[in-house]
């Protein structure tokens, strides 16, 4: 293919991406207060629309008619670029994940990723590494003494838990002999889940994703009780929305990173014994793919209404005490492991 053919397709699969991310998230608000209320023995939303369905356009609404508030003593440019830059983070993360194996249109290859590279784990963990400055310089910029100890808490937060989410990322690598991420789903095939030959490995990951995205219980740099609202007290309009769009979006991302480093990505177990044409088992396979990335959002959710938050010190504790041990005897537990297998 030519650059222009390139060009064209990695667009269109940029504004599938992001249409769908778009209306995913738009749904995940409404299915995250349904699924609380269920958890709470409550009805949720069932005003707007047929059960509820339209609550959350309701709210996109309510959010572009709001006014903009700016503080007087913000740094109005800061204020303004760090909803931004989370968002424009959080997107572009997305663009390594495959959501399945490739497929041919008009006899051509075409690969389900943006950008199908050798290092797209490290492109990730470049990424969610700059994602603490959004929310950072949100902190900063507000002006106000709770939105810089908001800011504070999520930059201590994330650097202490990405430790312990890169160690559990160079496991997967070092047993896949590859970053690339259809590498690593390929090392999967069968049973041989990483969830499953190295279990301590998926725990840190998954306890470190919960960290990075600050969802419940480690929600600390928002805090409602000690901080009114953390970063994002003096944030309204389609500025929060961008906050909050990011986080959902960050939820959708850290569940597709467990699923494709740690779930087998789309394998189904055995399938390639049954026969099925290539076009129905693509198919099947990215069904398989985005049933898992569902189940670890309702895992997420599920956590979420289920167990309070911790304290600060709780939560460093578990970082650097708890999880940073474990993520290292993980990795060298692999390096053991991959020396006798390979």
């Amino acid at each position: 293919m030519d650059i222009m053919q390139i060009a064209t397709i990695s667009l269109i699969k940029i504004l599938i991406i992001v249409g769908i991310l778009f209306t995913v998230v738009t749904f995940l608000v409404y299915f995250e207060r349904k699924i609380s209320a269920w958890i709470q023995d409550r009805k949720g939303p069932n005003r707007v629309g047929p059960y509820g369905l339209f609550q959350s356009f309701a709210d996109v609404i309510k959010l572009l008619l709001k006014e903009d508030i700016v503080p007087e003593a913000s740094v109005k440019t800061l204020h303004t670029i760090a909803p931004i830059l989370t968002l424009f983070i959080a997107f572009s993360t997305y663009a390594i994940i495959p959501i399945g194996p490739n497929i041919y249109l008009f006899g051509k290859e075409i690969s389900l990723a943006v950008a199908d590279v050798n290092i797209g784990i490290l492109y990730i963990l470049g990424l969610t590494s700059l994602g603490v400055y959004g929310i950072t310089l949100a902190g900063y910029s507000s002006g106000s003494k709770y939105s810089l100890l908001g800011g504070i808490r999520s930059s201590a937060q994330m650097i202490s838990y990405e430790i312990s989410m890169g160690f559990s990322i160079a496991a997967v690598a070092l047993l896949a002999g590859s970053m690339r991420p259809a590498d690593i789903v390929a090392s999967q095939s069968g049973l041989m889940w990483n969830a499953f030959i190295q279990p301590l490995g998926f725990i840190t990951f998954v306890v470190a994703a919960f960290a990075e995205t600050n969802r419940l219980p480690f929600d600390l740099p928002e805090a409602e009780p000690e901080l009114v609202g953390g970063y994002h007290t003096e944030y309204s309009s389609m500025k929060f929305a961008a906050f909050f769009l990011a986080e959902y979006t960050n939820m959708i991302i850290a569940s597709a990173m467990i699923s494709l480093l740690y779930l087998g990505g789309w394998n189904i177990p055995f399938i390639e014994k049954l026969g099925l044409n290539y076009n129905l088992q693509t198919i099947l396979q990215i069904g398989a793919f985005l049933f898992k990335i569902g189940f670890m959002i309702f895992f997420f959710i599920w956590v979420r209404w289920s167990i309070p938050r911790f304290r600060y010190d709780q939560l460093m504790d578990i970082g650097w005490k708890v999880m940073f041990p474990i993520s290292l005897i993980n990795v060298v537990y692999v390096a053991i492991l991959t020396m006798i297998i390979k």
